[in-house]
């Protein structure tokens, strides 16, 4: 079995990481795995899975795509794939056309994902032609059901993004050496109680409601430090520039460390009490309340989306409404004096394994 997968760039990101856990799960079991995509600094990751990469330009929106077409049909011609499976919008519209030039008996089945909670409209309307549609998670599934009355439900199917526990569990304790450098780089955290919100620094990512959520916790005695676990995109400098004044006014700048994107999130968590979800809009299934909950850090996060539907199976008590920063502070307030337990670990369906169980299980029955 021969499997095409087309996104736009291996830079880094959820979808990419996917990918990547696809082609490391499957080619030992003797799929073969084909990448298509702009190219980005995991490309050798990609690769030392034994999977092979192809350059085709489908990141971006323009006329530039037409030639993408006649190299992505180019592509499915030589490489004669079982299965195409398109993971973003331009990407799936790149392969419409691309089919178009292909005799119907060599045309591949496709699969698509659904990675997020894309606007309704023609352009995103294309993820829905697949012959089998993954949804990311339970919320994306009723997305797609709702807003595509056309769309059968049996060609749409769960698969939910999950985690490695061998990486992340309740046992992980970084090295000591890691932790002597921290400790080193990071005095000001001792004595505190450490929060961390993880993510690039986005408004999507609701970062400028640390300043209501700060304020309030420090007029109620909790002495709280927030670590931002991400890093500032270009273009958006001027979002950081606000939120700074917005500490600065606030008096909070030395409650707030800029970490910038860290490679060591896993070794962060340990060091933080609580790991935060402020997004505004609903995500489709993030991994890092996964990963946080597996390693045994309390999650609170806005009740919507992904984040969502993994605390009320998790941490119900986690949960806090919609963009509700005195909810929000009330809610960690408690927990720094009353620290909660984390009853359930994270097990199947969220498990590494259990999502390339599926997806091959998928693959076999198309």
């Amino acid at each position: 079995m021969k499997i095409l997968y087309l996104l736009p760039a291996l830079s880094s990101g959820g979808v990419e990481q996917v990918v990547l856990e696809l082609c490391e799960g499957l080619t030992p079991r003797g799929v073969e795995c084909v990448v298509a995509s702009a190219g980005g600094r995991m490309v050798p990751l990609i690769e030392q899975t034994g999977a092979k990469h192809f350059t085709c330009r489908l990141e971006k929106k323009s006329l530039r795509l037409i030639p993408e077409v006649f190299r992505l049909a180019r592509l499915i011609r030589e490489q004669k794939p079982d299965i195409v499976h398109i993971h973003s919008r331009i990407p799936g519209w790149v392969a419409h056309f691309a089919f178009k030039l292909l005799p119907k008996q060599q045309r591949p089945i496709l699969v698509s994902t659904f990675h997020g909670f894309y606007s309704v409209n023609a352009y995103s309307a294309i993820m829905t032609k697949a012959q089998r549609i993954i949804a990311v998670s339970h919320c994306i599934h009723d997305h797609i059901l709702q807003k595509y009355p056309h769309v059968p439900a049996e060609r749409v199917c769960t698969i939910p993004n999950t985690i490695d526990i061998s990486e992340h569990n309740p046992s992980f304790r970084p090295t000591e050496e890691w932790l002597a450098t921290w400790r080193h780089e990071h005095p000001e955290l001792d004595g505190k109680f450490v929060l961390c919100l993880p993510g690039r620094i986005t408004r999507g990512k609701g970062v400028h409601h640390l300043i209501p959520i700060l304020s309030r916790l420090r007029k109620m005695g909790v002495p709280a430090h927030v670590l931002l676990a991400g890093e500032t995109k270009k273009g958006k400098e001027a979002l950081r520039t606000e939120l700074m004044r917005g500490f600065e006014h606030e008096g909070l700048s030395r409650d707030v460390t800029w970490l910038g994107l860290r490679r060591d999130v896993r070794e962060i968590f340990f060091v933080s009490d609580v790991i935060l979800s402020l997004s505004i809009q609903p995500e489709a299934g993030p991994k890092v309340t996964l990963e946080a909950l597996a390693l045994g850090r309390p999650v609170a996060g806005y009740a919507h989306g992904g984040v969502g539907e993994e605390l009320e199976i998790f941490l119900p008590e986690g949960m806090v409404p919609v963009g509700d920063t005195e909810a929000m502070a009330e809610k960690l307030a408690d927990w720094y004096r009353h620290p909660p337990e984390l009853k359930h670990p994270v097990g199947a369906p969220y498990t590494r394994e259990d999502m390339i169980d599926a997806h091959l299980n998928l693959y076999r029955s198309l």
